[in-house]
């Protein structure tokens, strides 16, 4: 109803009524009297205290923000950025090297305490307020707002050295379409008339020498970049076009890439479950996997590297998970979705652990069969050359058929009787454990491990395809969150098209990301991969914790869950968000701190004349870079708190939330339109039902005056003004 109409002017006016109201419905616009829930047909659930008498419009419609087109869309969003590379190439690592089927047991307790918690409640505050991680925690509490700020910086640092890593599976993607692969034997160099073997390969292995060489091309040092590596630059370039695609018309978009992204992973993880079921040595590796150690869960380092493992592989603290739930509607239950996607999680990280051993399981048994006739060979001319005596070899050994279990009993026998001189001998036991300890993660078990798993595959060119397509595709799916995180708190912010900040974003990563794409490049890799997330994520992720669970109050919060969702949430919760999280986040930081502090900082350097890995220590500069990596992550949080404590800038709320504030002003326009229709009918407008629901409380910042929804524009004083007072316990 238009707001100078007779009925608003009479209702602010001290004059007598006159009009009838026959007058004052005849200057309205007419009115459905079907539709209307003032007509006649009211049930009685509709004029209940509390409720109103008109349907209050759907802000999630009307705020103009972007929309996810179905459920199914969004969850698919949330799963392929939380399931990434680590989930393939981690995940199994951590496992393996932490007891076996024992280490699922502290992993699965810390995804109940601290994974589901967490990831509720940033699912939880993004849909709710609809802002991006900036807009978030400046309405929660401004003086926190760094905390957005932080992980726009760590989703910028990992997003440059992630899309490299997308950047080298694309390189051998199209490396896989030949026969055989490039990677599977050493090449040959001519020396003069004579054809020998490259030393380098010679000293490693075939995919070692073609990850090194062939690929990264690498220095032996950081101090010596080297230059540019043109094919790694191509690969880089075309990884961030991939990117700036199917992020350039936001979820619109990235929705629809999902769809492939999310799914075509598991695809491949099936099929190569199955195929790896048939091979060979496959079930040893499996069995070698989950045989539990239970000694090892005693060990604290276990229970860290399984907190860590669960913090960042449902990607806590990137801010993509509350960009992503930003576009939901407001009563979506992400309690639901919060549950589903960490259990999808956990089961995705079990399945590349089948895949991953049932692979490595074949592999280790083609290299002890291998390692059994290199060392039959050398027994045999031990015999001819009589060094060994024929009488040590038992009389069922046949050496045209030798078995393991036949090498293990001869190299026994050998080893009693030849107890002084056995080490000159240099025999090798062959023993398939050996093989199945020897732990290998990230780009080693990618572009080493598992690439020469696959030489050994029937038609392994479609294999290696199939397997670095999946790799692509994990990596798009966690960038694609990424720079979600990156772009849509500044789309909140600031009105730029989507379209040019996606591109310049994207054009600005690349020419940075040259750094990691130069011959020394890995270094960089590994550097930012130690250095930029760790330490300043836990930070960010227990001060999102502090704000929510503290400073705005876990009661107010979980009145809020339960306006949006229609349910009280359990109160676990309560005690998780508000003890038991942030406690176990303390913990961990101190455990980072302390190991940063006594593990030597440095990286693997490659030695072409060794043909090897050596640690290094790194130099003074590359030392304050990395160290600079955090200090930059972390300084948001320590500048916003003080120039906001001091009021030297505003405190962002006046342009933080433009849509969500439109959505407001709409509920008080249905606000005044009802009144004037109850002053119609001779109600006190003071005396009808609210429109909105009963205890509807907005997420505004922390305090424990909830912000009420009939003094918007008469009240200036916010929640967090107010903090002094304690909140009440449940």
């Amino acid at each position: 109803m238009p707001k100078n109409t007779k009925v608003t002017q009479r209702e602010h006016s001290n004059e007598p009524v006159t009009e009838s109201v026959a007058d004052l419905l005849s200057l309205e616009h007419p009115m459905d009297y079907k539709s209307s829930q003032m007509s006649m047909g009211l049930s009685p659930a509709s004029t209940a205290p509390g409720k109103a008498l008109l349907p209050s419009p759907d802000p999630d419609a009307e705020d103009g923000r972007p929309a996810w087109n179905n459920k199914l869309e969004y969850i698919l969003a949330q799963v392929g950025f939380s399931v990434g590379l680590g989930n393939v190439w981690r995940f199994p690592y951590l496992c393996q090297k932490n007891g076996g089927g024992a280490y699922l047991v502290p992993y699965f307790i810390l995804l109940l305490l601290i994974g589901i918690p967490l990831f509720f409640l940033e699912l939880a505050v993004g849909q709710r307020i609809r802002r991006g991680s900036i807009g978030v925690w400046n309405y929660v509490y401004p003086q926190l707002g760094g905390i957005g700020v932080s992980s726009l910086m760590v989703c910028g640092f990992v997003g440059l050295y992630y899309n490299v890593i997308i950047g080298w599976s694309i390189f051998y993607f199209f490396q896989s379409f030949q026969y055989p692969l490039p990677w599977a034997e050493c090449p040959i160099q001519r020396n003069g008339t004579q054809a020998i073997v490259v030393p380098e390969c010679e000293k490693s292995s075939a995919t070692t020498y073609f990850w090194y060489r062939q690929t990264l091309n690498i220095t032996s040092s950081i101090d010596d970049t080297g230059g540019l590596n043109w094919k790694m630059t191509l690969s880089l370039l075309v990884a961030w076009i991939l990117v700036c695609m199917a992020v350039i018309k936001g979820i619109q978009s990235s929705g629809k890439v999902m769809y492939f992204s999310s799914l075509f992973p598991y695809v491949v993880l099936f099929c190569f479950l199955v195929r790896g079921l048939m091979m060979k040595g496959a079930v040893d590796g499996i069995a070698h996997m989950f045989t539990p150690k239970l000694e090892k869960m005693l060990e604290p380092q276990v229970w860290r590297e399984a907190a860590t493992q669960v913090f960042f592989a449902l990607g806590l603290g990137f801010g993509g998970v509350i960009a992503f739930s930003s576009y939901n509607k407001r009563d979506n239950n992400c309690h639901f979705d919060a549950a589903l996607v960490s259990i999808i999680n956990f089961v995705t990280s079990i399945l590349a652990t089948l895949v991953v051993f049932a692979v490595l399981g074949f592999k280790a048994n083609v290299m002890n069969e291998k390692c059994v006739v290199e060392n039959a060979e050398k027994i045999l001319g031990f015999l001819n050359t009589g060094v060994l005596s024929r009488e040590l070899i038992p009389p069922h050994i046949n050496f045209s058929h030798l078995s393991t279990q036949d090498y293990a009993e001869m190299y026994g026998v050998i080893k009693a009787v030849k107890e002084d001189s056995f080490d000159q001998l240099g025999l090798d036991a062959c023993v398939l454990e050996d093989e199945l300890n020897k732990a290998v993660q990230g780009t080693g078990l990618a572009f080493i491990a598992f690439t020469e798993a696959m030489t050994h595959f029937p038609a392994s060119p479609f294999w290696s395809v199939m397997f670095f397509f999946m790799l692509i595709n994990l990596g798009l799916g966690s960038m694609i969150g990424t720079m979600t995180g990156i772009t849509t708190p500044i789309l909140d912010a600031f009105k730029i098209r989507k379209e040019i900040l996606c591109v310049v974003c994207c054009v600005i990563a690349f020419l940075l990301g040259l750094l990691f794409v130069q011959r020394s490049g890995n270094y960089f890799v590994t550097m930012f991969d130690d250095y930029s997330a760790g330490l300043p994520l836990t930070v960010v992720v227990i001060l999102e914790n502090i704000s929510v669970a503290w400073i705005y109050g876990t009661k107010r919060f979980m009145q809020d869950l339960e306006d949006m969702l229609g349910f009280r949430p359990f109160s676990f919760y309560y005690y998780m968000w508000r003890y038991v999280s942030p406690a176990v986040l303390v913990v961990l930081i101190i455990a980072t701190v302390i190991e940063m502090a006594v593990s030597p900082a440095g990286y693997n350097a490659w030695v072409e004349a060794e043909g090897s890995e050596r640690f290094e220590k790194y130099p003074p500069w590359a030392l304050t870079m990395a160290y600079a990596l955090i200090v930059a992550a972390m300084l948001p949080l320590p500048i916003v708190f003080i120039v906001r404590h001091f009021n030297l800038i505003s405190d962002g709320s006046n342009k933080l939330s433009v849509s969500y504030r439109k959505g407001m002003m709409k509920d008080i326009s249905n606000l005044e339109e009802q009144d004037e229709q109850r002053f119609i009918l001779s109600k006190n407008p003071s005396e009808a039902p609210s429109p909105m629901p009963a205890h509807r409380a907005y997420l505004g910042p922390g305090g424990t005056q909830e912000m009420t929804n009939t003094n918007y524009g008469t009240s200036t004083k916010t929640g967090y003004q107010n903090i002094g007072s304690p909140e009440s316990e449940l």
